[in-house]
């Protein structure tokens, strides 16, 4: 898919992770400066590393995107390196264990009985389960802040956050991942709705399964093949594969092409093989 960015500048957060680093090689293919923002500042200089060896315009910073004043000071930096932000990609969030049960069901024996290393719904620690949602909610909050502020005193923008299946349906065992992503679909519709006078755009891309540094363990074996929950998972995914991370490319494009969305705002489009329209049955 062929979009032209040139002038535009993009910050990427999460820009270190497997899937970001995709988008933002796809948004320097494009011709836009990116900015890629990681708490491991290793990776966002090897992604931008990348980019520029490739013919780009790229630079790697270390941000926080639960510290306002982290994110500040980079904008800082890419105003006076790359210029103002035009293009905003909410990639950072992720899950802990401690947001997570053990099982996927309650069963009255896990009340009756203290067993190690069980975490039912009433062991959840609060704590964790704010961090999952600070690091998802806040930590896409808190970037559109920051950048979002010259493209509304400015010519607009657009902002693309990231959402999940779980958002359509949650998945067991993760409570805390479910509502945190759940509440970024909601948030995005309510930036669309009140960015729209100042000429940003907001909508959301929803993954289905990608094989990641959070989750490869989760869904495969040491051996490559495929975890109970793995199984289930692609037994739900009417394709029957995992996606690539070259999958999510097109529909970022075409949610910043003006031409082809221009009028598109506040929705959330899975890319997800199917997984989210499977009934099971």
């Amino acid at each position: 898919m062929k979009v032209d960015l040139t002038g535009k500048v993009a910050v990427v957060t999460g820009g270190g992770g497997i899937l970001c680093s995709v988008m933002a090689e796809a948004l320097a293919k494009s011709g836009a400066k990116v900015a890629i923002l990681d708490l491991r500042e290793e990776n966002a200089k090897n992604v931008a590393e990348k980019i520029n060896a490739a013919g780009g315009k790229a630079i790697g910073l270390s941000a926080n995107v639960l510290e306002l004043e982290s994110l500040q000071k980079a904008n800082e930096i890419i105003k006076a390196e790359l210029g103002t932000c035009d293009i905003l990609i909410n990639g950072a969030g992720g899950n802990n264990p401690k947001g997570t049960t053990s099982k996927e069901f309650l069963t009255k024996e896990d009340m009756m009985q203290k067993v190690e290393g069980l975490t039912t719904f009433f062991d959840l620690d609060p704590a964790g389960v704010g961090f999952v949602f600070n690091l998802n909610f806040l930590g896409t909050l808190l970037p559109t802040q920051v950048f979002a502020r010259d493209m509304a005193a400015g010519n607009g923008g657009a902002i693309i956050n990231i959402s999940s299946m779980n958002a359509f349906c949650p998945l067991t065992k993760i409570p805390a991942y479910s509502g945190a992503k759940a509440a970024i679909s909601n948030f995005t519709q309510w930036l669309a709705v009140h960015f729209s006078k100042v000429g940003i755009r907001v909508n959301a891309i929803a993954p289905g399964f990608f094989l990641t540094d959070q989750n490869r363990a989760l869904l495969t074996n040491a051996d490559g093949s495929l975890t109970p929950r793995g199984n289930t998972i692609l037994s739900h995914t009417p394709m029957g594969k995992f996606g690539s991370p070259d999958d999510l490319t097109g529909a970022l494009l075409f949610l910043l092409d003006e031409e082809a969305a221009g009028f598109v705002n506040g929705i959330v489009l899975p890319v997800d093989g199917g997984f989210s329209a499977f009934s099971g049955v």
